[in-house]
This record gives structure tokens, sequence and C-alpha cells, in this order.
């Protein structure tokens, strides 16, 4: 049995070896798009009050005909598409960190809400719907009588 000096900097060192390996063979494969690489998801805020639901999707550059949306029972869900600008000049980019593509949020109401009396509205790239509240969930004031 022989006694073999320990020394740590070689490890580190073979460690850093099968590090930049890895990365060398990873950046060595062709990189492909997939579809998880191209799903994205427009920003949301969700506001609440006594009368109504409002929601706000933060969707720049889109056209009213690439919208929809739609209300099935107490599931709002919104659907569309952003298209990339200028496609035939697409090999001439050199960054691309817009999202584009298909999109769909869906959110579930959970309270009864006059689903006749929704409103949209879109202007400078917010698509604001409103959801009024039906008339059960509504609180109402109850007095107390003196006897």
């Amino acid at each position: 049995m022989s006694l073999a000096r320990w020394d740590p900097f070689r490890e580190l060192e073979a460690l850093q070896e099968d590090v930049n390996r890895l990365f060398q063979e990873s950046m060595a494969r062709p990189r492909r798009e997939t579809s998880a690489a191209r799903v994205w998801a427009p920003p949301v805020d969700v506001v609440e009050d006594d009368e109504k639901i409002i929601v706000r999707a933060e969707i720049p550059g889109m056209k009213k005909e690439d919208i929809d949306i739609e209300l099935t029972g107490d599931t709002l869900t919104i659907r569309g598409e952003r298209k990339l600008e200028n496609e035939e000049k697409k090999e001439n980019m050199v960054r691309v960190e817009r999202a584009y593509g298909r999109f769909q949020r869906s959110f579930t109401i959970g309270v009864p809400v006059k689903s006749n009396e929704v409103k949209a509205a879109y202007r400078d790239g917010i698509l604001e719907i409103t959801i009024p509240k039906s008339e059960e969930i509504k609180p109402k004031k109850v007095d107390v009588s003196v006897e």
C-alpha cells in the first residue's frame, strides 16, 4: 500500500475540464427551436370591486382581429397571436427579444357575472375586459330596526 499526496487543485482542474467539455459539446450541437421557446403569455392585472371585475392584459402591437375573448361559465379565456412584423426581413434580424406567436390565458372568475354585459376595449396596447357582477353577489346593506 502506497500513500499518495492529495492535491485539491488537481481535482478542481479536472472538474473545470469536465465543465468546459460539457459546454463545448452543447454549443457544437445545432439549436432547435422548441415549442416551449415560442410559448409566451402576456402579463395581466385583475382588479375587483363590489360592482365588477376588470382584467387588463398587456398585448401591444396587435390588431383587434388577432384577439379572441370568450366567457364560458365562470372561465374567461383570452387568446391571440402576435405576428412578427416585416417577416420578409426575418433573415436580416440581429436580435429578437419580443415575444411572438400564439398565446392563451384563462382565468376562473369564481362569482356569478352578467355575461351579456361584458365589455372589452383595446387602446395603447392594453386590452381591458370589464365583467359586471351579478346582482345576487353584490353586497346588500341590511338595516337594523330598533324595537
